[in-house]
């Protein structure tokens, strides 16, 4: 990689973290809008790299940061401030020579016209450099510097889960594997890289290495798909049968609502509120060869777009805090607020009350997040259970994860998988 693409893709990469951090755009909003500048793979590979792992590691790179300076970065600064996290996570984490890591961080920093910033990452990193073990061990004592966490989220994972929760933090910092999703009506067989299944998986294969969709033939054949083994169970538990009537009711970006039509020949509706997002239910449709009828609107709002048909079985994937799939939305840690809780369940429990209704009696709704919060999950739940005497729940029998009173909850790095919460809820 020449000097010149190293330091256009560190640019990208800051850039990336300008516009999370800065400005509160969500990661894969601001990669859209820099990798298509990198001609390069390797440059697109290595920016996504960079713009990943210090997102996973910003706190701690951070405090790092901050325990080498002599005094603080003033905030009009903090383009520099995050070019040195930059620097500090090629260096720590990343297979890179330490002299390429501080050489290309101080060109960075020229090329944003500070030249004091040039010679201020210079020294910074190569202290660093010298004194790696005595400044970690200062900042990596407290648990939500080590694993970059905010204290809210934190103290609400150690409430929730006092037995799991270091184990929980601990998976959420590592770089998810890459999980297939194999079509079963696909009648060819796939050329991939190497493999392996998921006891208890139907349809999950764990890729050894990831690799771009671009280069799985089989994805474009309509083969595979990319989705998470824990996603992969909403179609299990839905266990939708053939000529049933199926809402999906928060359907976007459409890999639940694909793999439902995927096992069973259903008259399938996919709903969501919003447009362009819907769209995409559109094209992964289409390249599976699948077919189902999709609709704009608002799921809480049923009266703007049902035809007043109950369905046989309901779908509801809640929005919500994000927080069982952290590891490979790190952007999440940064942009949710501990004040988002509270105006999620309130949406979570306006669009379970308005499904309800739209079920036959003896039908099935299955409510699932990727969270691993109870309150946007057992209390949801309990909540609706309390005031709902037509409502039953189905016990459930995952591979992975454990009862906790009407669901079962999933945590994150459980035989490898993402966060999720689901429960079955049949009415009388």
């Amino acid at each position: 990689m020449s000097a010149k693409r190293s330091t256009n893709a560190r640019a990208a990469a800051l850039e990336c973290l300008l516009a999370v951090l800065g400005r509160g755009q969500s990661l894969d909003g601001a990669l859209a809008s820099v990798l298509p500048a990198l001609e390069d793979p390797r440059d697109r590979g290595f920016c996504q790299a960079l713009a990943y792992g210090v997102l996973r590691e910003h706190r701690r790179l951070g405090a790092l940061r901050d325990q080498l300076l002599r005094s603080p970065l003033r905030s009009r600064d903090y383009d520099i401030a995050l070019l040195i996290e930059l620097g500090l996570y090629q260096l720590l984490v990343m297979d890179v020579p330490g002299h390429a890591a501080v050489s290309q961080t101080v060109a960075l920093a020229h090329e944003r016209n500070k030249a004091w910033a040039a010679k201020l990452a210079n020294a910074v990193l190569r202290r660093f450099q010298r004194e790696m073990p005595t400044v970690l061990a200062a900042v990596d004592d407290q648990p939500a510097v080590r694993y970059s966490l905010p204290d809210w989220l934190l103290k609400r994972l150690q409430t929730d889960w006092p037995a799991q929760w270091m184990d929980l933090i601990a998976a959420q910092n590592t770089r998810a594997p890459m999980t297939l999703r194999r079509n079963a009506r696909a009648t060819a067989v796939p050329e991939l890289p190497p493999a392996q299944p998921m006891p208890g998986f139907a349809d999950a294969l764990v890729l050894d290495q990831a690799v771009g969709v671009d280069n799985l033939p089989a994805f474009a054949q309509g083969v595979i798909s990319v989705q998470d083994a824990a996603a992969q169970l909403a179609a299990d538990v839905l266990d939708a049968q053939a000529g049933e009537s199926i809402l999906d009711a928060c359907a976007a970006p459409g890999g639940k609502t694909a793999h439902i039509l995927e096992r069973a020949e259903v008259k399938m509706l996919a709903l969501d509120q919003d447009a362009q997002r819907l769209d995409s239910v559109k094209s992964n449709l289409e390249r599976l060869g699948l077919k189902a009828q999709t609709q704009v609107g608002d799921a809480g709002e049923p009266t703007s777009w049902w035809d007043e048909q109950p369905f046989d079985r309901i779908l509801l994937d809640a929005p919500c805090s994000g927080s069982g799939v952290i590891r490979r939305h790190p952007d999440i840690k940064w942009l949710r607020r501990e004040s988002d809780i509270a105006e999620l369940q309130r949406g979570q429990q306006r669009l379970l009350k308005a499904l309800w209704p739209l079920l036959k009696p003896g039908g099935r709704l299955v409510y699932a997040t990727c969270s691993v919060l109870h309150a946007e999950n057992e209390a949801i739940i309990d909540a609706f259970m309390a005031e709902h005497t037509d409502a039953t729940a189905l016990e459930l029998d995952l591979p992975v994860g454990q009862s906790v009173g009407y669901g079962q909850q999933i945590l994150t790095g459980e035989s490898g998988v993402d966060g999720f919460y689901y429960a079955c809820l049949q009415k009388r």
